[in-house]
């Protein structure tokens, strides 16, 4: 029902929205959200920590990006491609960084994605380097093209809704219930029976799934990628996303995406101090709200209810 309700809101939303600036911006929160879902699957419930989730990201929009361009192969195509290396790379990365915890992890996975991000310069012949990789194809579905506007938007939000639906699924899950019990302990899930080793790999190979998703749809929506949107910074952000949504909950990942997409736009004017005012949000969302914003206002929301039920102290007189 509460799935039914989001997706009648943003049906509502695309069609109430005209300005185009701001159905793209809308559009870039749906690809966002895309990043903190896979992201919150691994850090928010799997309690394993990636610093390099941008590698990813950029893997799915230059193979998209590298495909239809030097040799014209069709998007959707490429999609298949951008699905089958990702889960071949995530493999191979994951067997042995998730043998690394905490901190060594994250140290991990952050060499991972300066790798990555070298590999995106420096290939030259194949993605630009520096100069970026240009003319990209709009996406088409037979003769209609869905490459801008009310219909990309479309395209966007179904898939953030079908990949919200299986986050879900798998939370409410059996494989939810392990996910979390391995967040509490590993060393106790393993000793209950839980196989730690191929659910860690298995969420890592889905979360960045989802970023090499959205990456496809951001290569196709801009026509245009270059390394810089697929750094060390990126990463970050997306893990501000995750913690000021909300850890372990995939309705924070809407918002904290939501709101890490809107906060540049509202501040241009500290442009220049952009990680101070990045800093100064995370740190007094942790101070504040240590579970996050959306876990913050359902506390409120329980308060407020629970003041209003209580019943008043009859006065004495």
């Amino acid at each position: 029902m509460r799935i039914f309700l989001f997706a009648l809101a943003v049906l509502i939303i695309g069609l109430g929205v005209s300005n185009p600036y701001h159905l793209q911006l809308l559009t870039f929160i749906g690809i966002h959200t895309l990043l903190a879902l896979g992201l919150n699957m691994l850090m928010g419930y799997a309690g394993q920590i990636s610093l390099g989730h941008a590698a990813f990201y950029g893997l799915g929009a230059y193979t998209t990006g590298i495909l239809t361009t030097h040799w014209s192969c069709s998007p959707w195509l490429a999609l298949v491609a951008v699905l089958l290396l990702t889960t071949l790379v995530a493999f191979l990365v994951a067997l042995p960084m998730l043998k690394l915890s905490g901190f060594y992890l994250g140290m991990g996975t952050l060499g991972f994605g300066m790798i990555a991000f070298i590999l995106f310069r420096g290939w030259t012949g194949m993605t630009g380097g520096d100069s970026g990789l240009v003319g990209i194809p709009a996406l088409t579905v037979g003769p209609v093209s869905v490459g801008s506007g009310k219909m990309y938007y479309a395209l966007v939000w179904a898939v953030v809704l079908l990949c919200f639906t299986i986050c879900e699924r798998i939370v409410n899950s059996r494989v939810g219930r392990a996910l979390r019990a391995i967040h509490d302990s590993e060393h106790a899930a393993a000793a209950m029976g839980i196989d730690t080793a191929r659910i860690k790999i298995w969420v890592f190979v889905l979360s960045a799934l989802f970023a090499a998703v959205a990456g496809f749809l951001y290569a196709h929506l801009v026509s245009f990628i270059s390394p810089n949107t697929f750094d060390f910074m990126v990463s970050i952000r997306i893990v501000t996303m995750v913690v000021i949504g909300g850890m372990a909950s995939i309705w924070g990942a809407i918002l904290g995406a939501s709101l890490l997409t809107l906060l540049p736009e509202w501040l241009r004017v500290f442009s220049d101090y952009e990680m101070i005012v990045y800093g100064l949000v995370l740190m007094m969302v942790m101070i504040f709200l240590p579970q996050g914003l959306m876990r913050g206002i359902l506390d409120l929301y329980e308060r407020s209810r629970i003041k209003y039920r209580r019943p008043s102290t009859p006065s004495r007189g």
